[in-house]
């Protein structure tokens, strides 16, 4: 274990000097979701790829129905129908003076019409009111011929959806470091795209260690504790946005553990341990994470145990194991400890892997909301447990600085900042918050 003391920056440039983004791979859109994209998309159709209406009712030429009104409507022809799905009236079907067709939503407006009537401000061929039409026109048969009377005038393109608002063939619809989620998926197949090149999500594999850990549900006898923190590292790496596997507690034993992570190694880009890292513990982890998964000899294996100027999470390592040299981050076993540690340092590994440029959490400025002073350790940074007022640009202390309150923690939205050189942050001081949601 290393006697230098590590600053907060010092580490984690360290960590993001040593990991690399995943190489891309071609998806399909459903397996997409969650990655990002590596190359910019280019629109190669319309969308819509042509006029069509935005709503149930008429296709009109607009000169036949200016000046329409409830007591002097205009009288229409109505020569079809024309649904989803359908190529207008027809191949060569145009609608001349005099005519309308009856139109469903979506459906692509006739040739020879310039706007839609909406089905409630005419009669739908029976004569009568609104409530009327509204039925006529669902209930009508298809082909449909007869009249219509239309009650109001309607501007050019009116309730129509023209070829190319959405998008154009050569517009960018993507670009590249885009995070794919449903709306840019549904974007991706409403273009025509059917796979995308993206770096995949990390696979990210979360075990415990300690022979007093119990697995929530198993009894707990007397010296044993409930396993939390592969838990919530699990789901905070899934909130990173990686594909995280949870091992669960392994004893403090060298051997177990490191079979336990040889293991797993054919499934992780990036392996986090938790506890064992303080002194009087770590040597069984460094024993067994000095070679895992070397056995070929090509120096994957190597752990360093480090103590960084923080609190909590002073002890932490980070490493390569493996002939792959996956990377490996050892982490605190305190609750609060691993997950500040994991905000910290894991997170923006994560969003590395990833492809992403913006590695960390959001920061702001907010006023320190609370009665009393804060004390912090000199030479340290701190980070406390808040509640964030976004509104009011301030932040609340939420329960002690102890590593173990994970109550407090739950409370919490944010980190209180206090850096190395402050030693007690007085009420209304300005401080940095990191942003947890």
């Amino acid at each position: 274990m290393s006697s230098t003391i590590w600053s907060v920056d010092e580490h984690l440039e360290d960590i993001l000097a040593a990991v690399k983004p995943l190489e891309p791979i071609e998806l399909q859109l459903p397996e997409a979701q969650g990655c990002v994209l590596v190359e910019d998309v280019v629109v190669e159709i319309a969308l819509p790829p042509f006029d069509n209406s935005s709503m149930d009712g008429y296709a009109v030429r607009v000169a036949d129905v200016e000046g329409a009104t409830e007591e002097f409507p205009a009288v229409l022809t109505v020569v079809g129908d024309v649904a989803a799905g359908d190529d207008g009236l027809g191949p060569g079907r145009r609608l001349g003076p005099g005519e309308a067709a009856r139109i469903m939503t979506g459906a692509p407006l006739p040739e020879g019409a310039d706007a839609v009537v909406p089905v409630e401000w005419t009669d739908g061929g029976t004569g009568e009111g609104p409530a009327a039409a509204m039925r006529a026109h669902s209930e009508a048969p298809e082909g449909a011929g007869g009249e219509v009377r239309v009650h109001r005038p309607v501007e050019p393109r009116a309730h129509v959806r023209d070829r190319g608002s959405d998008v154009r063939p050569g517009d960018l619809a993507l670009t590249a470091g885009t995070v794919i989620g449903p709306p840019q998926i549904g974007l991706l197949a409403a273009i025509g795209r059917s796979t995308v090149t993206v770096r995949p999500r990390p696979r990210v594999v979360v075990l415990s260690t300690g022979s007093e850990l119990v697995q929530p549900g198993a009894e707990l006898t007397p010296g044993r504790i409930y396993d939390s923190n592969s838990f919530a590292l699990t789901a905070a790496a899934r909130d990173a946005g990686a594909i995280a596997y949870r091992v669960g507690a392994v004893a403090d034993d060298a051997d177990t553990l490191r079979a336990t992570i040889e293991d797993q190694l054919i499934r992780a880009d990036l392996v986090v341990t938790t506890g064992g890292v303080s002194v009087g513990a770590y040597d069984v982890v460094k024993e067994a994470l000095s070679a895992v998964g070397d056995e070929d000899g090509t120096g994957g294996g190597g752990v360093d145990f480090r103590k960084l100027a923080m609190q909590p999470g002073k002890p932490q390592g980070f490493g390569s194991i493996g002939p792959d040299h996956t990377p490996l981050l050892a982490l605190p076993g305190n609750p609060v400890s691993s997950y500040v540690s994991f905000e910290l340092f894991v997170r923006p590994v994560i969003r590395t892997l990833m492809g992403l440029s913006e590695t960390g959490r959001p920061t702001a400025k907010a006023v320190l909301a609370t009665d009393k002073a804060l004390s912090s350790p000199a030479g340290k940074r701190q980070f406390l447990r808040g509640t964030y007022d976004a509104e009011a640009g301030t932040v609340t202390p939420v329960g002690g600085s102890g590593s173990h309150l994970i109550a407090a923690l739950a409370q919490a939205d944010a980190l209180i900042v206090l850096p190395e050189d402050v030693t007690s942050a007085e009420p209304g001081t300005d401080t940095e918050v990191i942003l947890l949601r």
